[in-house]
Formats: C-alpha cells, structure tokens, sequence
C-alpha cells in the first residue's frame, strides 16, 4: 500500500488557531498521540518534509489510492461522525484493540486541547473481493466540537462511507441534530450526494439511564432508509455489527460500479 505522509505545520500552530497535521500509520508508533502547538512534535518526524494545512483546506491529493494495483487492494475511505464525546473514538479503539495484528496498520491519534482525531487502516478477511482485489479500509475520525468545523469538512473530503454516531441522551439530540445538519453540508461542498453515499446510524450509549426511546431517536434522526443500530461503543456491543453495515454497504456500491 501507498504509504500515507505525516504533514506537519512548518512552524507549530499557536494555541488555538485553525491549523491542522495529518498523519500517517505509517510514520507514527502504534497508537501514538500528536499533540498540536509545540516544538518537539514538529521535530519529532525531522526526516517529513512539512506544510501547514489551515482553514482553507488545502490537503494533499492521493493520500489514500483508491486502488493498489500491485497489492491488488481497493482502499476505501470511511468517517465516522457524530456529535462531540458521542462515542465515536470508542468505537475505533473498540475496532483497532479487537481487529489482528497482521490485518491492520498502526493507529493515529492527533490531539487538541479538547478533541482528536484517529485513524487506521485495515484489512477485513471475511468481506470477500471485488473482481479478485481486497478490500482495505481507512478508518477516521472526526472532532465533534462545533469549533472544528474546518477539520471536520477537510476528513470527509473524499469518503466512501459514513457512520453518524448519534449520542442517545435526551440532552444531546439538539448536538445530534445540529451535527447531522453539518454533515449533509459538508458532503455538499465535496461533491457527495448525501442521499446516495453508504450511510449508517448508529444509537450509541444505550447504557444509559437518560435516554431516549429507539423510536422516538430514528424517528428524529434516520433521514433515508438507512440502517441504523444501537450500541454501547465502550463495550463493544454494536461496534463490529456497525462497521460491517457499512462495509457492506460501501461493497456493494462498488460491485455495482465495478
């Protein structure tokens, strides 16, 4: 696979300013956290060469190849998003600490002051092929504060499917649904129709004494027929059955296109 390139500001970002690194598995130890805003981070990876993304979204262009050739893979993007403290790094832990060691790639893990972002690659073995290619999956997260929203539009950029993990407490639907809003926007200004892309809803914090009815949060929030499961991402419960939902989703919208 492509190896992914750990971009880094070319001076460190000030406190609280709309700068952003993307990183790689491949450049980065297992699981290890960048902390944005100082001079040992920049310095951590001398041997990158760095630039600043910020919030006019610039991005470098073939980060994730969409088909490998030689390793015969396809390489598909998918974003989990959702309100803040929703549960959606719990379920990528959940993902990464219970998927082999031989089918994944070292986790990511950029830090704020109050949010981060996780991604991983990883290699299903029981989702079958497409015309002989493999499937791998990059996994990522997205902050869930409002105050990132430039880092929110710049991850979804180029997704292939999408899990919105809603927060089933009474108190958040207004955050869930504010967030939903935010993500059909942001499909938008990618060019990705909202309606048609591989799409999952996932209930989470069904543990839960505040929360609302299965009902009444499907009733609120799925919006075109999409599945839609409930789960306790810190437990485990409904994380795998979620991903492959979607997995499945996303295979079945490039057989049909293959």
């Amino acid at each position: 696979m492509q190896p992914f390139r750990l971009l880094w500001p070319r001076k460190p970002p000030r406190r609280g300013s709309q700068e952003y690194a993307i990183a790689s598995g491949n450049t980065a130890a297992a699981g290890e956290s960048c902390q944005l805003g100082t001079r040992t981070d920049a310095a951590r990876w001398p041997q990158v060469g760095a630039y600043a993304i910020s919030s006019e979204l610039r991005i470098s262009e073939g980060i994730v190849p969409f088909i490998n050739f030689p390793a015969r893979e396809i390489n598909c993007k998918l974003v989990y998003y959702g309100p803040g403290l929703g549960g959606k790094t719990a379920n990528l832990q959940w993902i990464y600490k219970h998927t082999g060691t031989n089918q994944k790639g070292k986790m990511v893990s950029l830090a704020t002051e109050t949010d981060r972002t996780l991604f991983f690659d990883f290699l299903p073995l029981d989702l079958g092929t497409v015309r002989g290619f493999r499937t791998r999956f990059h996994l990522y997260t997205v902050p869930g504060q409002v105050f990132y929203e430039a880092s929110r539009r710049l991850i979804l950029k180029g997704a292939d499917g999408v899990v919105f993990v809603a927060d089933s407490q009474e108190e958040r639907m207004d955050a869930n649904l504010e967030t939903l809003d935010n993500l059909r926007e942001h499909l938008k200004d990618h060019s990705l129709d909202f309606t048609t892309i591989p799409y999952v809803l996932q209930m989470n914090k069904r543990d839960l004494p505040n929360i609302l009815p299965i009902e009444e949060l499907q009733k609120q929030l799925a919006v075109k027929g999409e599945p839609a499961l409930e789960a306790v991402a810190i437990t485990g419960q409904g994380v795998f059955d979620t991903l492959k939902e979607v997995a499945k989703l996303v295979l079945s919208e490039l057989k049909k296109n293959a």
